[in-house]
Order: structure tokens, then C-alpha cells, then sequence
């Protein structure tokens, strides 16, 4: 399908927590990309497959930007610079409950601007600020220079997007599709369910464990039934972590496993028999293999 139709990417950039995960989702139609509490959640470029009309867009969450500490920051800030860089199009997520422009924002819009790059500014969670605050802040942040246009949504509730959508399918090339129409990810299955059981983790155990867990997708079979088993390992770095996410008497990884599972069995669409386990493996987050699985630059 080439005539009359458009198709290109759109990198949704951001500080942690500005909503970017919450916009991609809204936008596709389907849970394509996790969303938690936590900030830098999103550890990896992951492409939503949004349809608007005749017009296929392609969006690209990308973790949050924010000054690197540690080899895994560095190599999810570089990831999300090269998905701003291969895109048709920059959305610039800002938080606009936060009232003035944070750091990290300052440091992207700066980025930007040494690149010449344009951005659509999205002002995101307008329910959570007055209107005589919201306009001085949109203000402030045209100033700079870096906005083609500016939107002023709710991810959460919707309020905005059609607009936001609107736009971002009229900007896009012409050309043939750059996936099936009804293709909404190109994330495997096996890493969306490790992504899905990775939430559930954040969300009952945001203080507890902060970053010191990851999961994933060891097997997934087929089952002549249309059903699926899947078994998972949940790595953590000490012993004192496991019994964490193990919980009294297997308490946790029980509700954990439990949700993951409803989950999904509503995104798959069919029947999961989903077995968690928790493993030690203390220097998980500087193995190069866990880096080349999520598709991030171990030396970045």
C-alpha cells in the first residue's frame, strides 16, 4: 500500500516520568510499553504501531533523559539520543504538574537546540495544574526556541491526544507502510511478557527494590490447546532481594506471577501458564548480555 498512504517514526523524548509510556499507549491503543511509578522505567527504545487513517505512525518510547551515573543510565540515555536522531519527528515530553522546567528538561531542550532539532512540545498532565500557571509555563518553554508546535494534553485521561494525533499523522512522509496494519509492536513476545512481569515487580516493590531487579523470558511454548507456558526468572543482586521478592511464605512472588499473568493473558489474548522464579546474579547489570537483550550499547 503506497499511494495515498504516509508512514514514519516519532521519537517521544523526555525527563523520567514526564508520561512518555502513558502517551505511546494512548496513542497505539494497547499496552506496547510498561508504566510504573518508578522513575526510568523504560530501560529500552520500544515502537508502538499506531494507524490514524491511511497514516501508519510509528512511535518510539524512549527511556528518560537525565544525567548518567552509573553504565546502565549512560546506556539508556544514548539510547534514547539515537532514537531522537533516526526519527521523523521529536515529541518533547514535559511535565507540566512540576510548574517550572526541571534540569533534565533543560538538559534535552539544550540538546536539541545543538542539533538544530525542532520538537512538538507536549505539555502533559495539564488536570494536575491552573490554567494561570500552565500558560506562564508554556510560556517560558517557547522561548526557547525548540517548539514547531505546542500541545497541551492528559495522557492519563485522553484530554488533548486527538489533536496531538492529528498533527503528528499530517507531518508524517508519504510512503508505504513500515509494518503490518495490525501489527502494534515489534517487541518479541518473550521480552513484552518479561517488560509486563517487570511492572508488576515495580509497582509492589517500588521501595524496596529500586533497580536491583530485572526479569526475564526463558521459555515460551506453544501449546497444541492455543493456550501458552511460560517460565520467567526474576534476577535480583543479593540474597536479602530474593527473600524480598520472595515474600512470607512465597507471598509475593505469588501476587506478583498471579498479575502478571492476567495481564498477560488480556494482552495475548489467550490462556498463560506463567511460572516465576527468583535467582541471585549479583553483577547482572554490567553483563553485556542483558545490555545486547533490550537492544542498548553496553559501552555507550
Amino acid at each position: 500500500m503506497t499511494e495515498n498512504t504516509r508512514a514514519g517514526f516519532v521519537a517521544v523524548v523526555g525527563a523520567p516520568n514526564a508520561g512518555k509510556s502513558t502517551l505511546v499507549n494512548r496513542l497505539v491503543g494497547y499496552k506496547v510499553s510498561i508504566v510504573t511509578r518508578k522513575v526510568q522505567t523504560t530501560r529500552t527504545r520500544i515502537r508502538g504501531v499506531c494507524m490514524h487513517g491511511p497514516t501508519q505512525i510509528v512511535l518510539v518510547d524512549t527511556p528518560g533523559i537525565f544525567e548518567p551515573k552509573h553504565r546502565l543510565d549512560r546506556a539508556m540515555v544514548h539510547a534514547a539520543w539515537e532514537g531522537a536522531g533516526d526519527a521523523d519527528l521529536v515529541v518533547l515530553m514535559v511535565d507540566a504538574s512540576r510548574k517550572k522546567v526541571d534540569p533534565d528538561t533543560r538538559r534535552i531542550i539544550e540538546g536539541l537546540q545543538k542539533t538544530g532539532r525542532k520538537a512538538v512540545l507536549v505539555l502533559n498532565k495539564i488536570d494536575a495544574i491552573q490554567r494561570d500557571v500552565l500558560l506562564p509555563f508554556a510560556a517560558e518553554l517557547a522561548e526557547t526556541g525548540i517548539a514547531e508546535e505546542t500541545f497541551m494534553i492528559s495522557a492519563e485521561t485522553g484530554d488533548g491526544c486527538d489533536d496531538l494525533l492529528d498533527y503528528l499523522a499530517e507531518r508524517m512522509p508519504a510512503g508505504p507502510y513500515l509494518y503490518p496494519p495490525d501489527e502494534v509492536t515489534d517487541l518479541p513476545l518473550r521480552l513484552l511478557a518479561a517488560e509486563i512481569t517487570r511492572e508488576e515487580v515495580f509497582n509492589r516493590l517500588h521501595q524496596e527494590l529500586p533497580y536491583a531487579a530485572t526479569v526475564e523470558t526463558e521459555q515460551w511454548v506453544e501449546k497444541e490447546d492455543g493456550s501458552a507456558v511460560v517460565n520467567q526468572v526474576i534476577f535480583v543482586q543479593r540474597e536479602g532481594q530474593k527473600k524480598i521478592m520472595l515474600g512470607k511464605n512465597g507471598s509475593m512472588i505469588k501476587a506478583i506471577g498471579a498479575a502478571a499473568r492476567r495481564q498477560m493473558q488480556e494482552i495475548f489474548d489467550k490462556r498463560i501458564h506463567l511460572f516465576v522464579f527468583v535467582k541471585v546474579r549479583e553483577n547482572w547489570i554490567d553483563d553485556p548480555e542483558r545490555y545486547r537483550d533490550w537492544g542498548l550499547d553496553p559501552d555507550a
